[in-house]
């Protein structure tokens, strides 16, 4: 870029040359078709100068050329004589821009040519007199010319020594960033597999009734599994090598997602979390449902780690496009907020508000920048809008797919009624929190259209409720407790009453008001509006219902031993039929051995990986007359992982340490669907 600006430099400058040689060329008497022959050549230099699509080299050499031109033409008249060094000068200053020392040592050679041709009396100059004056002008004159010669060619070999100490050095920082990038890349991968088997061995012991200490050996071993899954996510993000995998996923989900992330978190400030899904949101959608999930989760813990009272508010809707839909997550807390400074740094990565060593908010700084990046890899955007001590809002925007238009929630036709909202504005200390759940409510009641009336005390709600036939009453734990006994006989009425309660709050033996656990969020409070007092199963459907594969005789194949215990304990869970084998070769003799429905194929094996393996049993499959699908369970779980072993044949894909759900989602895509059944889950 710098040399393109140059040769624009040098083109405006032979251009005011140019008219001054026209000029010359007019008051002198010299040639006179000389003159419309720079103005055509000079039009034809900003031609090329102005187009992008020249080579750069080609282009200055034009310059050059047409510059040579001009300064024989001009020097080759006897009158020009003594200003053949000025103009040799000045051609050489401007043409030093361009770093060719060529150019320069051409200049000098025309300089001397053009000597030769005025003391020699060639035909085209004047005879040079040859008097001690006029012998001194040309010596001065030489020795300027040579002065400022040495002088460009030595400021051109200091530009080009400098420029390439700066590609060196920007190569060896480029280098040293990869190298880092590698090795993060390569621990975060060799640590699942030793993760893993912490998580699955702590899973067995909590099985057995270990206590506490297993419970905070697996919260440790999430914490570190999550951070490891950081690592790599930022390595990626850093590489632009980002690779999004489709899948359909439901609206509901992702919510349920921020619900149980927030429920499942420690939270000793208190902190509310209000939810504000838009009804409309189509109910299913296609995209990267694990980005969204990552998504999600570095917004809310950014937002809970510095936040210190308060709460904080999430909101989800969708714009119609061409393409689908915008969906836009939003998540805006009451914590300590960022400067200017602060929210350009995010995006540049490594980005922390509190880099001491006695830092209170915990993290490894990486999860704003890794929503970034994963936002920009789906062709989204993120938005901060934030001051210091005033809460900050991120906003995330990425185009999706639409597979299913309808809205996610919807109010059954046969609902008649107002409902009123029973919440006392002076209980937040922090106002932000009446907004919050303010905009929620006035959200939820436009988007399924039912009439939503605020009543702030007892005598409202009594008002309200004669005034309007209320069909539904919802308030806070402390509204209730507050007049627990009016409300209870409000609830032996025909108005459904619900109290969005903590999780340990318990109601009075046979009370008929309806419990809904925090956070309150838009799927519930549907329910209840369709439902009534007799609704069940609060949380998002996708949770309740485990799905179960009994007896499938499943091959599990892993070197490692633990690997094996783990997978063993978690797949039987699900009352499968489990073998094992510790290598390629022993599964593939086993495989011919025994009739499996299903075979877990790690990656990296010693004697032949699990790549090979695979196609080999595959092989035998078919000279047995048999299909049975190939599921990779593997630690390298880079972006495209999954495209990388379905390409090479593999029926199915999932990542070191084992997450359930993808663990269940991957069965009930390979497994005939009349092998699977369903059973409650359990809730902890």
């Amino acid at each position: 870029m710098g040399q393109l600006n140059n040769g624009k430099v040098i083109v405006f400058l032979v251009t005011l040359a140019s008219v001054g040689m026209i000029i010359e060329n007019i008051l002198m008497g010299w040639e006179f078709w000389v003159t419309p022959v720079i103005v055509f050549a000079v039009a034809g230099l900003w031609a090329i100068s102005l187009s992008e699509g020249m080579d750069d080299r080609l282009r200055k050499f034009f310059y050059f050329g047409f510059a040579l031109l001009m300064v024989f033409y001009h020097g080759v008249h006897g009158t020009s004589l003594f200003d053949t060094a000025l103009v040799a000068v000045l051609v050489m200053s401007a043409f030093s821009m361009l770093n060719s020392i060529y150019m320069i040592n051409a200049f000098l050679i025309e300089y001397f040519i053009l000597l030769f041709i005025h003391f020699a009396g060639l035909p085209g100059g004047d005879p040079f007199v040859f008097d001690k004056l006029n012998v001194l002008r040309i010596l001065l004159h030489i020795f300027i010319v040579l002065f400022v010669h040495y002088i460009c060619i030595r400021a051109i070999n200091e530009r080009l020594y400098a420029e390439e100490e700066k590609r060196v050095r920007d190569e060896r920082i480029l280098a040293n960033d990869e190298s880092m990038e590698d090795f993060l890349s390569n621990i975060s991968h060799e640590l699942r597999t030793p993760v893993n088997v912490v998580n699955g061995m702590s899973d067995l012991l909590i099985k057995r009734g270990a206590g506490y200490e297993a419970d905070s050996i697996k919260t440790a071993g999430v914490r570190l599994s999550y951070q490891i899954e950081d690592i790599q996510d930022y390595t990626e993000c850093k590489r632009n090598k980002v690779f999004i995998e489709e899948d359909n996923y439901m609206s509901t989900s992702l919510i349920n997602d921020v619900v149980t992330s927030f429920r499942m978190s420690d939270n000793p400030k208190d902190l509310e979390l209000v939810v504000d899904l838009n009804p409309l949101t189509p109910a299913m959608m296609r995209g990267d449902i694990k980005k969204l999930h990552k998504i999600f989760r570095h917004l809310l813990e950014n937002a809970v780690k510095f936040t210190r009272k308060g709460g904080i508010y999430v909101k989800m809707f969708t714009e119609e496009m061409g393409y689908g839909v915008n969906l836009t997550i939003e998540m805006t807390d009451t914590g300590i907020g960022m400067d200017r400074e602060a929210i350009r740094s995010v995006s540049e990565g490594m980005y922390q508000a509190n880099r001491k060593r006695n830092r209170s908010s915990g993290g490894i700084g990486l999860g704003l920048f890794i929503v970034y990046g994963f936002a920009h890899s789906m062709g989204g955007f993120v938005k901060i809008e934030s001051d210091k001590r005033s809460g900050t809002t991120v906003r995330v925007t990425v185009p999706q797919k639409v597979t299913d238009s309808s809205p996610c929630l919807k109010l059954e036709d046969s609902f008649e009624g107002a409902v009123l909202f029973h919440v006392r504005p002076d209980k937040y200390k922090v106002p932000r929190l009446r907004d919050f759940y303010r905009s929620m409510a006035a959200n939820l009641a436009s988007g399924i259209h039912v009439p939503l009336y605020p009543a702030e005390t007892v005598y409202e709600v009594e008002r309200l409720k004669e005034k309007l036939n209320a069909s539904h009453v919802f308030m806070g734990q402390e509204e209730y407790e507050e007049n627990r006994g009016y409300f209870e006989e409000l609830a032996r009425e025909d108005i459904v009453v619900a109290v969005s309660a903590e999780p340990d709050f318990r109601l009075p033996e046979n009370s008929r008001v309806v419990l809904i656990p925090k956070p309150l969020y838009a799927y519930p409070l549907i329910k209840v509006l369709n439902e009534g007092r007799n609704v069940k199963e609060l949380n998002c459907t996708e949770s309740t219902m485990k799905p179960v594969f009994a007896n499938i005789k499943a091959l599990v194949v892993d070197d490692e031993p633990m690997n094996l215990v783990v997978a063993t304990s978690l797949f039987r869970d699900y009352e499968m039929v489990v073998e094992t084998a510790g290598s390629g070769k022993e599964s593939i003799r086993k495989y011919r051995d025994n009739d499996y429905d299903l075979i877990f194929m790690d990656h990296m094996m010693p004697e032949m990986d699990g790549v090979e393996a695979m196609k080999q049993i595959k092989a035998a499959a078919a000279d047995l007359g048999r299909n049975t699908p190939v599921v990779a369970l593997t630690a390298n779980a880079v972006s495209g992982a999954r495209e990388m072993f379905i390409k090479e044949g593999f029926d199915g894909f999932i990542a070191k340490p084992i997450n359930t759900s993808d663990f269940e989602r991957v069965m009930l895509h390979v497994l005939p669907a009349d092998s699977v059944s369903y059973k409650r889950r359990d809730v902890k």
